[in-house]
């Protein structure tokens, strides 16, 4: 069982970084957002581990996490630029989408998503998109997908309403957020039903962490057997599969 001893916690530094609804703007504040709840729960959880929040960017986060000044960058997929960098990947089992939007219009169905190319996309700058083979260079992107690059699912959801844009892809789980404060947008958005990519979020720990592998993911447990995983993300349409234990694999620098 993980430990819940008493004496003074070790403290475990997770990366913040803006990805609504998980972390919102995180240098006004890191725990907006889901992660920050997350924490919360980790810490009452148990007492052997302090886990903290530190602010950092999509392009920032592999240089402090080489550094060790954060040891621990969650929601990642292995994916996503973290190929030779040392640090044991740890599935969460936790699962989220990106689906793909556009302005609703007569005469427009689902065959309007079936042909990217020459369509003006709207991106998140710094994202991986499966239909761009997770490429985030962003001239690469611009001459592809004649795309229009900006720092927010916000930004790119009015680029597409006000026709500025005629595809964004955007977080189901943003989505569904966003659609639950305004209801209107279920007649004004056209959303694919085809997902440009289903992932798994990761957690990814340093090998400098104070924190093992086993004992990261027993405190996951935790949450995941009290409901509070459930609790916290299924009402954002996040998958809390019921069981991950011992479900991690080890990267090295040269890989």
């Amino acid at each position: 069982m993980f430990s819940t001893g008493v004496g003074a916690a070790d403290e475990v530094l997770i990366a913040a970084v803006h990805f609504p609804p998980y972390v919102i703007k995180p240098e006004s504040n890191p725990h907006n957002g889901l992660l920050g709840e997350l924490v919360d729960a980790l810490n009452k959880a148990q007492s052997e581990h302090r886990f903290a929040l530190r602010a950092t960017s999509l392009n920032r986060r592999f240089d402090d996490f080489r550094q060790a000044r954060i040891h621990v960058a969650i929601f990642e997929n292995p994916d996503w630029n973290w190929q030779g960098i040392s640090g044991i990947r740890i599935d969460l089992g936790l699962e989220d989408a990106e689906v793909l939007v556009a302005r609703a219009e007569p005469g427009r169905d689902q065959r309007y998503f079936d042909k990217l190319m020459g369509k003006r996309m709207a991106l998140f700058n710094g994202y991986h998109y499966g239909f761009a083979g997770f490429n985030n260079d962003p001239k690469w992107l611009e001459q592809n997908f004649n795309a229009v690059l900006t720092y927010s699912h916000e930004s790119n959801l009015k680029l597409v309403l006000r026709g500025r844009a005629d595809v964004a892809p955007i977080t189901r789980s943003w989505l569904g957020a966003r659609m639950r404060e305004q209801p209107q947008l279920q007649q004004q958005l056209l959303i694919s039903d085809w997902e440009d990519q289903r992932y798994r979020h990761y957690a990814i720990l340093s090998p400098q962490a104070p924190i093992s592998a086993e004992d990261f993911r027993a405190a996951m447990q935790l949450l995941r057997d009290s409901g509070q995983l459930q609790r916290i993300f299924a009402p954002y349409g996040i998958d809390v599969r019921p069981n991950v234990a011992g479900n991690s694999t080890t990267a090295h620098a040269t890989d």
